[in-house]
Order: structure tokens, then C-alpha cells, then sequence
């Protein structure tokens, strides 16, 4: 399973890769797996701010449909153009091509409650 030492975790099997006060977030290879084929990603909220672990959008695979949810505050300032015709990348790329929105974080010290890699490891199993 693979997990990448510099991003950070949530328990909802996001990534966050912190730039900043900017955040990229995506969701985990471990949750693709378990979601099957990613064939659509709403995320309608691209300008909005929102409080962590409110709703920003959802993912649907063949077999379910999941919400996806912010690890941190902030304003959604960016959303992956290229999930709208090719969701896939979700599967094929879950840490580069697969990433979903970019915020900007209005909290910086929720970072801290977020997992680092041997966390997320721990979580899964």
C-alpha cells in the first residue's frame, strides 16, 4: 500500500500536501482501492470557505458514492479541471494527477491534528 512520507493524513483517508499556507488534497490510494473505479468527482464549492471536516464535494465508483471532507479550514481556491473528463486519474495517480482541490488555510494550527505517514499507516492496518 502506498503511503508518502511528506504529506499529512486524515482519518477520513484524504491527503494533504502543505505548501504554505496553501494545502493540496486528494484522496489516499488505500481509498481509491476501496472505492473501486472512480468514474465521476463532484466538487461544486471551487471559492467557498469552509471549516474542516464540512463536506467538499463527493467521489463516485461503480459500486457507491462517498463524500469527501476538508481536512482544514480555508477557501477552496483551485479544483482538479482534469477529473471532470478524466476521473480515473483518482485510481491511476491518487498523489500527482489524481489530486482534487487546493485550498488556501485560514487555521494554520489545525495541521497539527492531522496524521503524518506511520499515523495513517497505523489506521489502515
Amino acid at each position: 500500500m502506498s503511503v508518502q512520507e511528506n504529506l499529512k493524513y486524515t482519518k477520513d483517508h484524504e491527503w494533504v500536501k502543505i505548501e504554505g499556507d496553501t494545502a493540496t488534497v486528494g484522496i489516499t490510494a488505500f481509498a481509491q482501492g476501496e472505492l473501486g473505479d472512480i468514474v465521476y468527482v463532484e466538487i461544486e464549492t471551487e471559492g467557498e470557505s469552509l471549516e474542516k471536516e464540512e463536506v467538499f464535494g463527493s467521489v463516485e465508483a461503480v459500486k457507491t458514492v462517498s463524500d469527501l471532507f476538508m481536512p482544514l479550514s480555508g477557501e477552496i481556491i483551485e479544483f482538479n479541471s482534469n477529473l471532470e473528463a478524466n476521473p480515473e486519474l483518482v485510481n491511476s495517480d491518487p498523489y500527482g494527477e489524481g489530486w482534487m482541490i487546493k485550498l488556501k488555510i485560514s487555521n494554520p494550527s489545525e495541521v497539527d491534528d492531522l496524521l503524518d505517514a506511520a499515523g495513517y499507516v497505523a489506521l489502515i492496518g
